[in-house]
């Protein structure tokens, strides 16, 4: 018989995150779905994170020296959690994914949040099944888009300016989030402050207005573009399409391979604006909310 541990951490290691890129494949390739677990993005920034030490964010399940089972807490800005997982197929209905859970029930209660979603890719009917039993309702589907190089489109002028965000911008860029989102962040939102401080974020200027923000990244060869967003009274004149293609060819620069988006289903307006410059739909990831705890 296998002996069994549970690991909690703050954040992942290189060691764990070897582990978990093989469970990752062996899921993907059992179920033929897709996982939301940032894995890159949680290693790059595990040693930068200005993140509380006593926070566990990392739940592992082992038997013997096997990981079998995995949830993250994930926090993307403002005060909204989001927790994912994953199971060995071979170690499925053996109570581990709820044994995990109910760690992070714990965990989440200890937390400030404005809410917990829980998520999993539209085809995963086990996790479907096991996230309606926690949940209060469905709160968005988004599609996973990746570029496809070929259909890319070019632009025939630019009027943006585009340059990285300063810590003195970090007002600036709660209220773009606001405004873009209705996400309610602080100007020291820990996740706005690692990502200006690492570079990642930038702002798009007319003259000398900000007009709109994004943030790019590249980990492993994957390039990702997030929060993008035009504000409210610039909308409609072209700036979206611009900042896009400015962000796809920062990421090419950067040394990105394949490049990827995520935009909520409901969302036409954005999701004609991804198809019309090359970006194609991979697989769709819903998002529940949590009851409270």
């Amino acid at each position: 018989m296998k002996n069994s541990r549970i690991v909690l951490k703050n954040h992942i290691d290189k060691n764990d995150y070897d582990v978990l890129k093989k469970l990752e494949k062996i899921c993907i390739e059992s179920d033929n779905i897709s996982f939301k677990l940032e894995l890159d993005y949680r290693l790059k920034n595990a040693m930068q994170s200005v993140a509380k030490e006593s926070e566990i964010n990392e739940f592992m399940y082992y038997l013997d020296d096997e990981l079998v089972g995995y949830i993250s807490i994930s926090n993307f800005g403002g005060d909204d959690l989001e927790i994912t997982g994953m199971v060995h197929h071979d170690y499925r209905n053996r109570g581990i994914f709820t044994q995990l859970f109910t760690l992070v029930q714990d965990e989440c209660k200890k937390r400030k949040s404005n809410q917990i979603l829980l998520l999993c890719d539209n085809k995963s009917y086990s996790g479907i099944k096991f996230i309606e039993k926690f949940s209060m309702r469905h709160h968005h589907s988004e599609y996973d888009m990746v570029l496809n190089k070929e259909l890319l489109v070019k632009i025939d002028s630019n009027v943006l300016t585009v340059c990285k965000a300063s810590d003195m911008d970090a007002l600036t860029i709660a209220n773009m989030q606001y405004d873009f989102f209705g996400i309610d962040t602080e100007a020291d939102d820990t996740f706005i402050i690692e990502n200006i401080s690492n570079g990642r974020i930038f702002i798009a200027k007319i003259n000398d207005t900000n007009i709109g923000s994004v943030r790019v990244e590249v980990n492993s060869g994957v390039g990702g573009i997030y929060g993008l967003g035009v504000l409210s009274g610039h909308r409609g004149k072209g700036y979206g399409r611009e900042l896009l293609i400015w962000s796809v060819e920062k990421l090419i620069e950067m040394g990105a391979e394949k490049i990827t988006l995520q935009v909520d289903t409901d969302n036409d307006n954005a999701l004609n604006l991804y198809k019309s410059c090359g970006f194609e739909e991979n697989c769709a990831m819903s998002y529940y909310v949590m009851r409270s705890i």
